[in-house]
């Protein structure tokens, strides 16, 4: 870091090469700061570009004993992001999402030395600040696991899109200290939805690119991929099947069995997918729900007439499977609605569309 009222002694390594005589390409080659009592960098060691006290290096090259800087931390002294991240307790990735989002971070950085090549720093005061403003358990503490999010659910997920768009690279950690949610699942999931829908959105532009590519392509960390891209196939099976079930529903409703509604996808483990139609109150069904693994059923719920997502298809008083395949036409589905005779306690075998040529 540099020390508060030492702004004026930094030296940058085409610094010392003027101080040297030399050129820069030259001391990058016979890097002389790394021989044995040369002055330590000031700047962090995973910086970018390295800086010294020049009141350092100019007694160790004329043969003097080299002063000491100070030791006790300052609210002026100046920190590089890697400093930072380490004050708050989160990885620089994190820190490059703050700085962007917050207007007093954004207003305060330092750059050194001046101009577009230098390297942002921030007044140790202005990172503390931040930490103590932000949400979690104590100053700048994040979210416990399990631990209820601060900001309503229906704003999660725009809310780690804007993080997604600063950085395709965004963490777990750093949404959930940055939004105040719990890391698992709320952000885990976030994350993994959104990489996901942008996998699926970028291949249908692209019909024929694989998906673990899409997901390189858009910038996403390899340790990322494997949800992202789970949730992107699930997410493309939920695509395809929408405009089948959207006519059905429309069909149903013109018959007048059904509620005229928009159709909602969704995603079930193990890659299934699901959506419910909700029946008037006059029918004997609540529901009639399509499973990507069973076709049609009728479902007694209209709160949850999807259900829980279990290894099994449902069975039960009142459940009936519908229809000669996965997709049947909306006519058969409605005469097999209005027909308390037709139907199966079980779903037909071998009817999984994820295995099927239908999909």
């Amino acid at each position: 870091m540099i020390r508060a009222g030492r702004l004026q002694y930094v030296q940058t390594m085409s610094d010392l090469a003027d101080a040297l005589g030399k050129s820069l390409g030259t001391v990058r080659n016979q890097k002389p700061y790394l021989a044995e009592g040369h002055p330590a960098p000031i700047s962090s060691a995973k910086a970018r570009n390295q800086l010294w006290d020049s009141e350092q290096t100019k007694a160790y090259y004329a043969g003097e004993p080299v002063p000491e800087l100070p030791t006790i931390d300052d609210d002026e002294d100046l920190l590089d992001r890697n400093e930072a991240a380490e004050v708050l307790g989160v990885d620089p990735v994190a820190w490059n999402t703050y700085k962007k989002k917050d207007p007093d971070l954004a207003a305060s950085v330092v750059m050194v030395p001046e101009g577009p090549k230098g390297t942002e720093h921030w007044p140790r005061r202005v990172v503390l600040a931040y930490k103590n403003s932000r949400p979690g358990r104590g100053a700048g503490g994040g979210r416990r696991h399990g631990s209820g999010d601060m900001i309503p659910r229906d704003e999660i997920l725009p809310r780690i899109a804007e993080l997604l768009d600063a950085d395709p690279a965004v963490t777990v950690e750093a949404v959930s200290d940055t939004l105040g949610i719990a890391m698992f699942p709320t952000a885990q999931s976030g994350l993994a939805t959104l990489r996901g829908r942008r996998i699926a959105d970028l291949i249908e532009k692209q019909p024929d690119l694989d998906p673990k590519n899409a997901a390189l392509q858009l910038g996403y960390p390899p340790i990322t991929h494997r949800a992202a891209v789970a949730f992107a196939e699930r997410e493309l099976r939920a695509r395809g099947a929408q405009p089948y079930l959207q006519h059905t529903a429309d069909v149903l409703a013109a018959a007048g069995i059904a509620q005229q509604a928009q159709v909602e996808m969704r995603q079930l483990d193990g890659g299934a997918v699901a959506a419910a139609v909700l029946l008037d109150t006059d029918q004997p069904a609540a529901a009639a729900v399509w499973d990507s693994r069973y076709g049609w059923r009728t479902s007694t719920s209209r709160r949850h007439p999807i259900g829980k997502d279990t290894d099994t298809a449902p069975e039960g008083e009142g459940i009936r499977y519908l229809g000669s395949g996965l997709r049947p036409e909306p006519e058969e589905l409605l005469a097999a609605l209005r027909d308390g005779r037709k139907g199966t306690k079980r779903p037909k075998a071998g009817m999984d569309e994820r295995a099927s040529s239908e999909d």
